[in-house]
């Protein structure tokens, strides 16, 4: 009994100095990496200090950051690729809790800067959202019954028939009743007196032209339609040749219509024995 009891003593001496050394370790550790890491409040109203609100909302940003990198690789599994969308959704929802926290201690408004600024998040808020305000993100968007929640149908066009397109037809399509207000009549009113102004300017400076070089007040009216005489750019024929076809279109007409084909053949033979003699 004795040595039992010695050899239990000594094995519970053995475990105090190694939880002693296991202690001593993970002291030493922490030491290394700068004591215990504090953890975030729960909730943003909690904090107080500016400072540390807005390194809790880099600390979200960096989360964000790697599950979406994370949530790109679609050989994950459609739970595990639900669950990190919803992660980094309840992320997003913080990040705002903790943005509207730092404007009340007096921070920046990173709200109405669209997430820009130093850390910004604006690739990782680039995701496809539904109606309420619910966003996908990644591989998470090819999901079954996500796509088809993006998937708009085309919209069609419909045309619209004759009948239909006549209904909106009437009077005022066709210019009827487009003088009733005198707008109309009053802009050609003012249109004309300027160009027939125009025409007198011009028929005075050709008469007084004329007059200066010595001729007639009567020549003015020629000297303005002298500009636009007619050239004829092909050969006309004479009346009398003109003449000559006629009847001989008129005798063809008549031997095609009353004489038969062995007449019209004889007839040109005795044509082509003239010809010759």
């Amino acid at each position: 009994r004795r040595r039992g009891s010695v050899d239990a003593k000594m094995a519970r001496n053995e475990e105090k100095s190694g939880n002693m050394f296991n202690k001593f370790i993970a002291d030493k550790q922490k030491a290394l990496r700068g004591g215990d890491k504090e953890r975030r409040p729960y909730l943003a109203t909690e904090c107080r200090d500016l400072n540390a609100a807005d390194k809790w909302r880099q600390e979200i940003l960096r989360e964000i950051g790697k599950k979406v990198m994370e949530i790109q690789n679609a050989g994950l599994g459609e739970h595990r690729l639900r669950d990190l969308n919803d992660e980094i959704n309840k992320l997003i929802r913080e990040k705002g809790h903790w943005e509207r926290q730092i404007l009340k201690l007096g921070g920046p408004n990173y709200a109405a800067q669209g997430g820009a600024g130093p850390g910004g998040d604006e690739g990782a808020d680039a995701g496809a959202g539904d109606r309420r305000g619910y966003k996908y993100f990644g591989a998470a968007k090819q999901l079954p019954g996500v796509k088809a929640l993006f998937d708009r149908p085309a919209k069609r066009t419909v045309r619209r028939t004759r009948h239909q397109m006549h209904k909106s037809i009437d009077a005022d399509y066709y210019g009827f009743r487009d003088e009733e207000d005198g707008v109309l009549l009053r802009e050609e009113a003012e249109a004309t007196k300027i160009l027939r102004k125009r025409k007198c300017d011009e028929f005075d400076a050709v008469r007084a032209r004329l007059l200066a070089e010595g001729g007639g007040d009567g020549d003015a009216d020629g000297a303005l339609g002298s500009d636009r005489s007619f050239v004829a750019h092909v050969p006309l024929p004479e009346k009398e040749q003109i003449e000559a076809l006629v009847l001989e279109k008129k005798k063809k007409d008549l031997l095609a219509k009353y004489a038969s084909e062995e007449l019209q053949e004889r007839q040109g033979e005795a044509k082509a024995m003239l010809n010759k003699s």
